[in-house]
Parts: structure tokens; C-alpha cells; sequence
């Protein structure tokens, strides 16, 4: 059975490789072989060396997009080539919805028999739902990780399958039970070059706040790369913070308090329980762009799951380094305020599920890829 999967982050790569490697055994219980195709990132990529690593490429924003439009539209019509002449039994589409959207349609067009999956439903219910019906109609089955969006797609009839969220099964592993330490503030400004020269500043600018209210406090931050941890450290300058290369999630495990930029790592601090207020900064067009399309009145997915503000967001000009400060400040002061968060923590990720995402997402792939079509 020969598969063409198509990841366009780090974190669509790391969801995507959990899958391969729950198909391969689910696969050969049945006397089935897979072979896997397409494109993603390194991990994907150590698992199927037919598989590109071009993860590396993700965008942010819209003015991102438009300079690099020639490069991805490149890359569309050389997936398609490569799909007519490999004939796959399904393509599954994981995340990055403004290619792979683009893809499913384009892959309809050429052959209606074509089995097309999409694992990480994208967030279509908070910037256009009337994309919703149109989806219905190129995409075989949604694989989704949030239990409300199940009701939402079925209603166009597009069939849907909850998995669950592939977080729980990663990041379970990682929780520790060691009491965190007081007087430590965490920094978790993101994981893309862009992200960091936003939102790190006010963060930083937040840190010297509370410490001159505070000197006593310790900050850390964590960097995805080296290359962020050095320009983390540039722009720290004299003020003493340690950055850390990778380990955000040992510094949610302990930190008392941190701020956090907008994105996957809303959910992974509320997975660790990490008191934490949300930031996200942006360029002023995609800012005014979003608030035109976006119909959600929270922008952190663990707000959207608890249908209120559990935890509190600073966006774009309010995101300012007095208001980060004074909340954070508020919080440490507040042991009942933060324990009152981490109850609401532990609702949200009790809604999710109780893992294993990556084994049910495999055998819907395996059911639905019973009867395929081909290129």
C-alpha cells in the first residue's frame, strides 16, 4: 500500500511520524506492506527516506506567504507530478491548511476516486466555516483531535473520526510531580525566527518589570533552535536570563508562572499546568487581516475548549510589557488565582481524550484505504 503524506511544520512532522509508526505494525498485522511518500520534516524523513524534508519552509503571516508564493506554487505542481506517476492509494494531509486545502481540491479535480484524508483538522470553524461544505466535497475523512469539531464537519457530510489529541500520548511521559519552584517565571516566545523578534521583546521588557518590582525572581526562557537560542541571548543583552536549548517542557514542569506565545505551546503549558497568561503578536496588516475573518471570541485553543477565559490574553498592542508584568505579578501574589487555573487545566485536558491519537488515526487510515481509487 503506498501512501503520500504531506506535513508542512515541525509540529505537522512530529504528528506525522507518530502515524507511519503506528501504521507499519497495524499494516503488517493485516499482510499489509506500507510504503510512505511525500513531504514533511526530519522525522517523517528518518522514517522513509522517500519522504522530502522541507519543513523548514513554514511561514507566518501573510506578507510571509506572498514572498514566498513562486517557491510553494513550485512545490504544489512538483507533489502533483509526483503523485500522477506514483498512484497512491490515499494521500493524507496533515495540518498546514493554506497548502493542503489547496491540494485536496486540486487532487479531486484529477481523479474523484482518490482517497483523501486529513489528520489535524484545520481551525475553519474560527476564521471561515463556510469552507466547511467545499471540504465535504475533497476530502474522504477528517481526522480530528478537538471533540467538538466531530458534530461541526459531519453536519456538511464529510465523514469525521475523533482520534483524540496526539499531545496527551508525547507529553505524558514528560509531566514531572516535583513542586515548582517560586521564584522561577518562564518565557515561551515561540518557535519560528519571526515569533521570537515580536513577541520576545515584550516579554523581555515584562521581565525587567517584575524584576525591578521583584529582584528576587528568576527568568528562563527556552529556544527551539540554536540558532533562536542565540538571538534570544543577543537580545537579552545584561539582563540576567538563562536561555534554554529545547527543554520547554521542563521549564513548564517548574516554572511558577510564565507567558507564552499563541500556538502549540498555549496547550502544551496547560497539559503541565504551568500558570501562564498568552501572548501573540503579529505584523499590523495579518493582525488586521485576522480580525476581519477570525469569529471565535478567544484566540488560545484551551480558552476555545473551556468556552471562557481561563487564561488571560495580551494580543497584539495590548500586549505590552507593563500589562504582561502586572498579570504575572498578580499571579505570584495569588496562589488561589493560579490554583484555580490549574483546576481548569486539568477540565480541558480530561475533554481531549485519553490517548493513543496516533493508533486510531492509523486504523481509520487502513479502513478508509480498504477501497481506493487510483491517479
Amino acid at each position: 500500500m503506498k501512501l503520500y503524506l504531506i506535513a508542512g511544520e515541525a509540529s505537522g512532522d512530529a504528528r506525522g511520524a507518530e502515524v507511519m509508526r503506528s501504521l507499519v505494525p497495524l499494516a503488517a498485522a493485516r499482510g499489509v506492506n506500507v510504503e510512505f511518500h511525500g513531504a514533511g520534516g526530519p522525522e517523517m524523513r528518518a522514517l522513509a527516506p522517500a519522504i522530502e524534508n522541507w519543513s523548514g519552509e513554514a511561514v507566518v503571516g501573510l506578507w510571509d506567504v506572498l514572498k514566498k508564493y513562486p517557491y510553494f506554487r513550485g512545490k504544489f505542481k512538483a507533489m502533483l507530478r509526483e503523485m500522477i506517476a506514483l498512484k497512491p492509494d490515499a494521500v493524507i494531509l496533515i495540518d498546514y491548511p493554506g497548502f493542503n486545502l489547496r491540494m485536496a481540491k486540486a487532487l479531486k479535480r484529477l481523479d474523484p476516486a482518490l482517497r483523501v484524508i486529513y489528520y489535524i483538522s484545520p481551525q475553519v470553524w474560527a476564521w471561515n466555516r463556510g469552507r466547511i461544505p467545499q471540504m465535504a466535497r475533497t476530502l474522504d475523512l477528517m481526522l480530528c483531535i478537538f471533540p467538538f469539531e466531530k458534530e461541526l464537519y459531519e453536519k456538511s457530510g464529510l465523514k469525521t473520526v475523533f482520534v483524540g489529541h496526539p499531545m496527551l500520548d508525547s507529553l505524558a511521559p514528560k509531566k514531572g510531580a516535583q513542586p515548582r519552584q517560586e521564584l522561577l517565571v518562564g518565557l515561551f516566545p515561540g518557535s519560528r525566527q519571526k515569533e521570537v523578534a515580536r513577541i520576545f521583546p515584550v516579554m523581555l521588557g515584562a521581565a525587567e518589570a517584575m524584576r525591578a518590582s521583584r529582584p528576587e525572581l528568576r527568568f528562563e526562557a527556552a529556544a527551539a533552535t540554536d540558532a533562536l537560542a542565540e538571538t534570544m541571548r543577543k537580545m537579552s543583552g545584561n539582563f540576567p536570563l538563562t536561555v534554554r536549548l529545547g527543554g520547554s517542557h521542563e521549564l513548564m514542569n517548574q516554572a511558577a508562572v510564565g507567558m507564552v506565545a499563541s500556538g502549540t505551546a498555549t496547550l502544551e503549558a496547560t497539559f503541565f499546568e504551568m500558570p501562564f497568561v498568552l501572548v501573540y503578536r503579529v505584523a499590523p496588516l495579518t493582525w488586521m487581516i485576522g480580525k476581519r475573518l477570525v469569529r471565535i471570541p478567544f484566540l488560545g485553543i484551551s480558552n476555545i475548549l473551556a468556552g471562557r477565559e481561563i487564561i488571560p490574553e495580551f494580543l497584539q498592542n495590548a500586549a505590552t510589557p507593563v500589562a504582561l508584568a502586572g498579570a504575572l505579578l498578580g499571579m505570584l501574589a495569588d496562589p488561589q488565582k493560579r490554583m484555580e487555573q490549574q483546576v481548569n487545566f486539568k477540565q480541558v485536558i480530561a475533554d481531549l481524550g485519553s490517548g493513543g491519537a496516533s493508533i486510531r488515526a492509523a486504523e481509520a487510515v487502513l479502513a478508509e484505504t480498504g477501497n481506493t481509487g487510483v491517479l
